[in-house]
């Protein structure tokens, strides 16, 4: 299985006073384009989903929408309380593996520090491994046989930079 993990886009400020609950959180117009642009990206590249999860948080949940209404999988979108902040692997690893038939490609739509530690947990078993996704960011794992631990290689780590139409790129 093919597991993507994204980040979602820039969101409005925390601590912004027109929105004191943190799960309102909306994308910014900005993390809209970006979000827009990395959808377009993944178009072009032919990927596409058997089944997208997101975090039902707002935020996560508009960057999953995007991404599913350009791929045309908006009837594979589902919200699952397991990839909030507060989620736990377990439940989300649980839910994976009962998706029949099997999937092939799935994305995963959440929040920083919790997909760079499922990252870490698939791909060493533990905490040790180093790696955060940045608002945008895509991460592709190949999965032997999903579990809770190491079952997991790391394919790619993409910026939101790199889903941006050519000769757009942020020079760096």
């Amino acid at each position: 299985m093919k597991l993507y993990l994204l980040r979602h886009g820039e969101a409005v400020e925390r601590g912004d006073p027109r929105y004191p609950d943190d799960a309102a959180r909306p994308l910014t117009a900005r993390g809209h384009k970006r979000t827009r642009q990395l959808a377009n990206a993944l178009e072009r590249w032919g990927v596409s989903f058997d089944v997208i999860l997101s975090s039902p948080l707002i935020r996560a949940r508009q960057t999953a929408e995007i991404v599913a209404r350009r791929l045309k999988l908006e009837k594979r979108l589902r919200l699952t309380e397991a990839l909030s902040p507060e989620g736990a692997y377990g439940d989300l690893v649980a839910q994976l593996e009962r998706l029949r038939p099997r999937p092939e490609a799935v994305l995963l739509v959440g929040h920083e520090p919790h997909l760079s530690g499922l990252i870490s947990l698939l791909c060493t078993g533990g905490p040790g491994l180093a790696v955060q996704l940045k608002k945008g960011g895509l991460c592709r794992l190949e999965v032997e046989s999903l579990k809770a631990g190491r079952c997991a290689t790391l394919e790619w780590l993409l910026s939101p930079r790199h889903g941006a139409p050519r000769g757009k790129r942020a020079k760096r």
